[in-house]
């Protein structure tokens, strides 16, 4: 099981990984785990099936993330993003370009068991996006939270977007609360989230929605006002 799709970019990586080091044949690959729809945790999961036939899990939405045309101007922005992001880490270009309409295999709800990995179930942890999910192994105290937390220079941080301030609180109690022995984020591995790490996380969560797509909006906003000011002020 692959926790998180990755991006296109990383299906060699992904390959060498399960052949190399793990020592099985590509197509053990069995589920992947689609957290959210971000280039970077859902770009390969439909390359993956088509290359392995394993089975792509998300959350139960009736609705597509990147749906409609603003959706698609946030696919794209995300995407431009991630290859930003890329570049500040000195990665080589890669094609990064993915559907922004999943197809899943499985759609599942709070509580449900992961196909095929029965004693994995996944958790609704939202307020990075509306859909993420958690993927937590009780008996082993094993929880995955995908970008609910990120870590940078050593410290625990809110991630950047957050599109849903308050669900970002109640997700954050929620791990707390389960006390994992092993907690592992996509973007720091595992960690340790004790009380002060926590007290730092909720004190430093945005109160408002927080994402590039509405600061984008709102700069292009106050441009055209700018603009039109400029033009009542030149008659």
């Amino acid at each position: 099981m692959l926790l998180d799709g990755a991006s296109r970019a990383d299906i060699p990586n992904i390959e060498s990984y399960i052949t190399d080091v793990i020592g099985q044949p590509f197509s053990n690959l069995k589920v992947v785990v689609v957290t959210h729809m971000h280039p970077d945790h859902a770009g390969a999961a439909h390359k993956l099936r088509d290359l392995t036939g394993c089975t792509i899990v998300s959350a139960d939405k009736s609705t597509q993330w990147y749906g409609g045309f603003d959706g698609m101007l946030m696919h794209f922005t995300d995407l431009i993003l991630a290859r930003w992001v890329a570049g500040r880490l000195r990665k080589p270009k890669r094609n990064l370009w993915y559907p922004r309409y999943l197809q899943p295999d499985v759609k599942l709800k709070d509580g449900q068991s992961i196909p095929q990995f029965e004693d994995w179930v996944v958790l609704e942890t939202p307020g990075h996006t509306d859909r993420d999910l958690s993927v937590y192994h009780q008996q082993q105290g094993i929880l995955y939270v995908a970008d609910l937390i990120v870590k940078v220079k050593q410290r625990l941080i809110a991630p950047f977007p957050i599109f849903h301030p308050n669900k970002y609180r109640q997700s954050l109690e929620r791990i707390y609360s389960l006390e994992p022995k092993t907690l592992l984020l996509a973007h720091g591995g595992e960690v340790i989230l004790d009380q002060h790490s926590y007290q730092h996380l909720v004190s430093v969560a945005p109160c408002t929605p927080t994402t590039h797509w509405r600061a984008t909006k709102i700069k292009l906003r106050s441009l055209l006002n700018s603009v039109w000011l400029f033009g009542v002020a030149d008659k």
